[in-house]
């Protein structure tokens, strides 16, 4: 088990690809923010793809192994403290009951953490997922962030400890962690020249968008866009401001939703429909990075991409994501 000494600003319990199939009825995906930082961590530990560990937001958590196990910690590069000593990172290494792990807060780069533990984390699956909807309160511990105090029960390894310990990410493989996130993105659905002009969406490609400070898991709020940025008046049927249509379904995870002026990147616990446009969609492969994007710090650059782009990076990051990149 792990028992939480400090619970930090957010630590939640997230898998990938997280809750899929509930769009419909009006339930995010949820999941990690960070896929990538996850994936490897899993590998690390042996765990299958996609299991469930601790994601760690902002700073602060504090824990206590009661177990023998391995671990492995990825993400920003800011390496937390085992019994007061910085351990390594994108490695698995060997824990021991009463061990204690803590991490302070962000360093120069990125957001999350992501530890986990081998065999993972043993909370009840809600609709084929383990992670956390801190907005619905369903999902992972209890349905929400962990707090001083909390009991998390940990599985079973699946493979000796003795064949994971030790084991590391190739250097060249492990992400780099800017200041400016290119992400690359899909116009539409509403775009150019119905919704928005074409200097409009040359605008949206080519500035770079501060993360603002009211980003959450639910959506990330970035600097506004000029009214030059809009082709019509107003919403017409749809409402007052031009950023209003009718209701439709947004395409989590991933959308550019313009709220107003305010583009938000709808993301892993986001709004499932709404009525306004949304001018592109990030793809998958390069969902990672919006996770590991700080608020009032960092910026968003988007790229226009393919279909065909989206599908290949896709393909990558999975063969990325497996026992090759390990030594």
């Amino acid at each position: 088990m792990l028992k939480v000494i400090n619970g930090g600003i957010e630590t939640l319990v997230e898998d990938w690809p997280g809750r899929l199939g509930f769009l419909g009825k009006g339930m995010a995906p949820s999941g990690a923010f960070d896929n990538v930082a996850l994936g490897f961590a899993n590998l690390l530990v042996g765990n299958p793809p996609g299991e469930a560990a601790f994601e760690v937001t902002g700073g602060f958590f504090e824990a206590e192994f009661g177990l023998n196990t391995a671990i492995a910690v990825t993400g920003t590069p800011k390496a937390p403290l085992l019994n007061g000593k910085e351990i390594p990172m994108w490695e698995s290494l060997e824990v021991k009951p009463g061990d204690v792990i803590k991490f302070s807060h962000i360093g120069q780069f990125g957001f999350r953490w992501y530890l986990a533990v081998a065999g993972g984390v043993d909370v009840t699956p809600y609709l084929g997922s383990k992670s956390t909807c801190i907005f619905g309160s369903y999902g992972g511990y209890e349905g929400r962030k962990l707090a001083d105090g909390d009991v998390v029960r940990l599985l079973k390894p699946s493979r000796s400890l003795r064949e994971v310990i030790g084991r590391r990410v190739r250097k060249e493989l492990i992400p780099p962690y800017p200041r400016e996130w290119t992400l690359r993105a899909i116009p539409g659905p509403n775009t150019s020249p119905d919704y928005v002009t074409a200097a409009g969406m040359d605008y949206l490609f080519s500035h770079s968008f501060k993360i603002q400070h009211t980003s959450n898991r639910s959506a990330y709020r970035l600097e506004a866009l000029p009214d030059s940025f809009f082709a019509r008046p107003d919403g017409g049927v749809g409402g007052s401001h031009p950023s209003n249509i009718i209701d439709h379904a947004y395409a989590m995870r991933g959308a550019l939703n313009i709220c107003g002026n305010t583009p938000v990147l709808l993301i892993a616990d986001g709004p499932t429909l709404g009525g306004y446009m949304c001018a592109l969609s990030v793809i998958n492969a390069d969902l990672w990075k919006v996770g590991q994007g700080t608020p009032n710090r960092d910026f968003i650059k988007f790229q226009v991409a393919t279909q065909a782009e989206a599908t290949r990076a896709r393909v990558d990051q999975k063969k990325l994501l497996t026992e090759n990149s390990l030594t």
